[in-house]
């Protein structure tokens, strides 16, 4: 699995740089076909897919939410498959928000093997170690840290796709939880250590949570099918459980 790992951090890396240096006003086009994710794919949309399956293919199957299933025809590898968000956060990209990245996650016969989420304003990779830990990747200083450095005095909690549910908004407030709507969910779930709690309401896609829930797997976690809630905080866990059960999430 190491050899997976440093190939999806070249990928990263690759993704990290053209954006950084190379980037085309073209690539803020939508190329015209709506991806398997059901939204239009962005031209970068499918640059960052392409550098994934070039690192990536020989690893497995690659399931992606642009192109749908890619198949490798690798027979050596055909019980691995490749969950990959090539830009997670499109609509922050696309409008200049700087908050956005990918997400690749590695199954065997469904089994969840590694997640991986890159933040692709920071360089900041996140994913987890040996002893199933969170770990970070610096792409610019080529460091890895075992070693994440948390306040523990967290203010706010990430609540994503908050403009459909205003009924939620309302009792979030009435109740003082105080949250912010980033718009990229990967992203988000996967640095939930950091926050009050994190909070995603709507259509659930693997693309968005699989590496993710991989990652903050030892938080507290609900899911339904139509939200999904990560908290650090047992306490605050079972009040937000309870609110979005009165609310019948």
């Amino acid at each position: 699995m190491k050899a997976f790992i440093f190939e999806c951090i070249k990928a990263n890396k690759e993704i990290y740089d053209y954006i950084n240096h190379h980037l085309k006003a073209e690539d803020f086009d939508y190329e015209g076909t709506t991806g398997e994710g059901g939204d239009k794919s962005l031209n970068i949309d499918l640059y960052a897919e392409s550098i994934f399956v070039k690192y990536l293919s020989s690893f497995g199957n690659i399931y992606s939410e642009e192109s749908g299933f890619i198949s490798t025809r690798n027979k050596n590898q055909l019980n691995y498959t490749i969950i990959i968000d090539p830009l997670d956060g499109s609509d922050n990209f696309v409008s200049s928000l700087p908050y956005y990245g990918t997400s690749v996650a590695l199954e065997f016969e469904n089994e969840m093997q590694i997640g991986i989420v890159c933040n692709l304003i920071n360089g900041r990779i996140y994913t987890r170690n040996e002893k199933n830990l969170l770990r970070t990747y610096d792409l610019d200083a080529n460091i890895i840290n075992d070693t994440v450095l948390d306040s523990g005095k967290a203010k706010i909690g990430l609540f994503e796709r908050s403009y459909a549910y205003p009924q939620l908004c309302l009792d979030l407030s009435i109740k003082n939880f105080k949250y912010r709507s980033p718009g990229a969910v990967a992203l988000s779930l996967a640095c939930a250590k950091y926050y009050k709690f994190v909070l995603f309401a709507g259509n659930i896609r693997e693309f968005d949570i699989k590496a993710s829930l991989y990652i903050c797997s030892d938080l507290y976690i609900y899911k339904s099918s139509k939200i999904l809630l990560v908290a650090k905080n047992k306490d605050i866990f079972t009040q937000l459980k309870n609110l979005l059960n009165n609310n019948r999430l």
